[in-house]
């Protein structure tokens, strides 16, 4: 008897030994692209839950779903450094612009943040909801990434505290430098970010109030977030005319504050800028070979976009949108703002005079209905429309809109681009939202960017174009801003990393989406994975909402009592 049970105990060790690995999802036949930058390789992927779990032959093992990867490029999910998704998944999760093109992942806080709020912030985020509105239940930053997380969104999503958002905290839109107990408040609020996961300090400073920060404010704010690890992004103070100042202060910033800097959309704008990138690249490199960490991201286009703030100066716009607007109507500050609007100066960037002329700057979203027929016009298009000077009509835009109005300017150079591809720390963002071509979203235009910057990337600088190689891009899009955020588990296919997991066709993958025409989807990104849950199969989104916060190197996890 006790012969037999020893037998049949052999004989089931033997089954087990043979018995097939089983994986919940396994990817076959496909060309793996790891994010290191390496060359790649043919080899399978099993993922477990949310996890790969293995790389290599998986031979005879099996899975409850099979993806047949053939001919297919396999990458990590690629991370999204500028986005401004931040209310159009609040609307719709399903981040479809994006996800179409491969983004697993969307970063937010481009010197606005989320959080944290106040009663004045919210009043003010309410007032400005035109075409859509949402509720605002949270105050923190880290509790709108969990509002995201619990509503349901398909990618995955992280954000840094917004420097202007901890300005208006505490000094709401007045031009002056914070009082020691405003500072000390601010430095408050950026500390309890960073514990909650935010990924640094972000800026934006062109922008009022931002513009009106001192260089001291903003390295007392990245002190704190260099205590937690993190890292201060920005855009600068000038994209242009002064921008070796401009990138001086960055330097300056990340070495008195100890801190990595990167810096946002890199570029050199108006065409008597473009031929200073080599400087510009000069300085980034001593930096770095002094011993700070500079990098940079940037968008596939030669024209960028904002607001028709961004034309005018900073003065004019002091205390927020109402007061702005009541300023314009008064004839002598009236002609004073269009006699700066027409002069070039280094004071202020102003982006009317970069783009050359009014004919470069594209009107794309208004919030008034009876102003939507200007929507897909120029600048000067408009003016004639209303027999007036480009400056004159800018602002009574501005006034008959009540908001900035989204505005696209047309300012750089395609050859600076191919160049900025080239530098090895940089990554890309798309400073847009994440949309759909339905429902609210076709209310407005958009810059392409937002349905195309990644597919645009693959397709013309990648394969049509040669200008980096398919590997190298990859690295940019994947484990270059993870390692940069100090990310962990992301960024790249390894086992026992997150399953953030894409596969496109490199000779079919394409942006669409024009300045004309431009809420269209690219093609080419076959099979997306967040989290081990397949939400984009065959190209079609399926629905899933499998995103999760992101969060960065000093959250501390919130302890249970």
């Amino acid at each position: 008897m006790f012969r037999r049970f020893l037998l049949l105990l052999i004989a089931l060790s033997c089954l087990s030994c043979t018995a097939p690995e089983r994986f919940d999802i396994i990817v076959r036949n496909g060309t793996v692209y790891d994010g290191s930058g390496g060359d790649p390789k043919k080899a399978d992927i099993g993922i477990r839950a949310d996890t790969i779990a293995r790389i290599g032959d998986l031979g005879n093992a099996t899975a409850t779903r099979e993806i047949d990867a053939n001919g297919l490029a396999i990458a990590p999910g690629f991370i999204n450094m500028l986005s401004w998704a931040t209310e159009t998944l609040l609307l719709d999760g399903k981040s479809q612009g994006d996800i179409r093109q491969g983004v697993t992942l969307e970063v937010f806080g481009e010197g606005i943040s989320m959080g944290p709020l106040n009663d004045d912030i919210r009043k003010g985020m309410i007032s400005q909801m035109r075409d859509y509105s949402f509720d605002i239940p949270w105050t923190t930053l880290g509790e709108y990434l969990e509002w995201l997380e619990k509503k349901g969104v398909s990618c995955n999503v992280a954000s840094f505290v917004g420097a202007t958002t901890l300005r208006i905290h505490e000094l709401g839109m007045a031009n002056r430098p914070p009082t020691a107990e405003e500072l000390e408040r601010m430095e408050v609020l950026a500390k309890q970010g960073m514990e909650e996961g935010a990924m640094g300090i972000g800026a934006s400073l062109i922008y009022a109030p931002a513009s009106y920060s001192k260089t001291e404010e903003l390295i007392a704010l990245c002190k704190v977030a260099a205590e937690y690890g993190g890292m201060y992004i920005t855009h600068m103070r000038s994209e242009g005319n002064t921008i070796f100042d401009a990138v001086d202060e960055t330097i300056r910033i990340a070495r008195e504050a100890s801190i990595p800097a990167e810096i946002y959309h890199l570029k050199m704008a108006g065409k008597d800028n473009w031929g200073k990138l080599d400087s510009v690249i000069a300085r980034i490199d001593r930096a770095n070979k002094a011993g700070a960490k500079i990098t940079a991201d940037m968008y596939t286009y030669t024209a960028g976009a904002t607001g028709l703030d961004a034309s005018m100066p900073p003065w004019v716009q002091e205390g927020g949108i109402n007061q702005w607007m009541r300023r314009m109507q008064d004839p002598a500050v009236r002609k004073k703002v269009i006699q700066e609007m027409r002069t070039p100066t280094d004071s202020w960037e102003n982006l009317l005079l970069m783009a050359g002329s009014p004919d470069n700057v594209l009107l794309v979203g208004f919030a008034n209905d009876s102003l939507k027929r200007f929507t897909g016009k120029t600048l000067a298009e408009v003016a004639r429309i209303y027999g007036k000077s480009p400056e004159e009509t800018a602002m009574d835009l501005v006034i008959a809109d009540s908001t900035r109005i989204s505005t696209v300017y047309f300012m750089m150079s395609e050859d600076n681009i191919k160049r900025q591809l080239q530098l090895p720390y940089v990554s890309l963002g798309s400073d847009a939202e994440s949309s759909a071509p339905e429902g609210v979203f076709l209310k407005s235009s958009t810059h392409p960017r937002a349905y195309g910057n990644f597919a645009r990337l693959l397709s013309k600088y990648v394969r049509d174009e040669h200008v980096i190689t398919l590997q190298e891009a990859i690295r940019r899009l994947t484990s270059l801003p993870a390692s940069n955020m100090h990310i962990k588990k992301r960024g790249s296919l390894q086992p026992g990393f997150h399953a953030d997991i894409v596969m496109f066709d490199p000779q079919k993958i394409q942006d669409h989406a024009t300045f004309e025409k431009p809420h269209q989807y690219a093609t080419g990104m076959m099979y997306v994975i967040v989290n081990g849950t397949v939400v984009l199969d065959k190209g079609e989104h399926t629905g899933a909402t499998p995103g999760r916060v992101v969060r960065g190197p000093g959250w501390k996890q919130p302890t249970h009592q």
